[in-house]
């Protein structure tokens, strides 16, 4: 039985690892960043709500007095 030849086994992994990182560098060339990023103003709007207007409470069934 013949033997397993391993002495191309380096060339073969570093010129896998040469392309994998080539292609890499590649990919990402082709994406585009922004120059400037700059921050969103994020403002926030005031609603009006009809229940901020006046004072409410909420009964809880078990806070009622008991009706007889």
């Amino acid at each position: 039985m013949p033997q397993l030849v391993t002495s191309t086994w380096p060339i073969i992994i570093l010129s896998m690892i040469l392309t994998l990182f080539i292609m890499l560098q590649l990919k990402t060339l082709k994406l585009v960043f922004p120059l400037n990023p700059a921050p969103k103003n994020m403002t926030t709007q005031k609603y009006n709500n009809p229940w901020e207007m006046k004072w409410t409470k909420i009964y809880s069934p078990l806070s009622l007095p008991l009706q007889s």
